[in-house]
């Protein structure tokens, strides 16, 4: 068997685009795809982890995720850049573990105002995303991190849970009505500009 890992083949490999490692990786490489799981692994696992996996379950469920997407990427026709692809790939795995569990109810709830998309917060704000997402009940973090984590459209959601649609709107709206104030008051209070204290009118 040929083998071809060198320092040299692994910096050509850093420097790939991701839609050529795609090709060379359904074609069978198994260094290129290496290098996309390189690439993606840390993220997939800090966003099971963001769902609610604990460390163990989330190493598994990526590295099976990254298994499942090596099968299919013969049938892969690039609908969806990699990276969105395996993430959809890691949820819907982490979806079926917990129904097969049974570790997590999602019940109907009233809806609340629409905050708005998660996105809107600022940079700083997701440094402390993880921590603030462990404020929101099991349900609404589950639905939040599908949904702008994953990347999973909420009636996918719906499908995937087994719940109602409004059931997926109302977690998600909720919790990222949550997750804006949670992060809000974390955020520090601004020094005053200049050494001679705020100005005056």
């Amino acid at each position: 068997m040929r083998t071809r890992s060198s320092p040299d083949l692994a910096r050509k490999l850093a420097l790939m685009p991701e839609v050529e490692l795609v090709g060379l990786s359904a074609a069978g490489d198994r260094d290129a795809y290496g290098e996309l799981v390189r690439r993606h692994a840390r993220f997939l696992r800090d966003l099971l982890r963001r769902m609610g996996a604990d460390h163990a379950l989330a190493d598994d469920l990526a590295q099976d995720a990254f298994i499942q997407a090596l099968h299919s990427l013969p049938t892969y026709r690039l609908e969806a850049p990699f990276p969105a692809w395996i993430r959809t790939v890691a949820a819907r795995l982490y979806i079926r573990r917990r129904q097969k569990d049974a570790r997590t109810v999602i019940t109907a709830e009233p809806m609340g105002e629409d905050p708005g998309d998660i996105e809107a917060a600022s940079s700083n704000d997701r440094l402390d995303l993880d921590a603030a997402l462990k404020s929101l009940s099991p349900a609404e973090r589950l639905c939040v991190t599908l949904c702008h984590g994953a990347g999973l459209r909420q009636d996918e959601i719906s499908e995937a849970l087994g719940v109602p649609l409004g059931t997926v709107k109302s977690h998600v709206t909720r919790g990222l009505k949550k997750l804006r104030r949670q992060l809000i008051l974390e955020e520090p209070a601004r020094e005053p500009h200049g050494k001679g204290g705020p100005q005056n009118g």
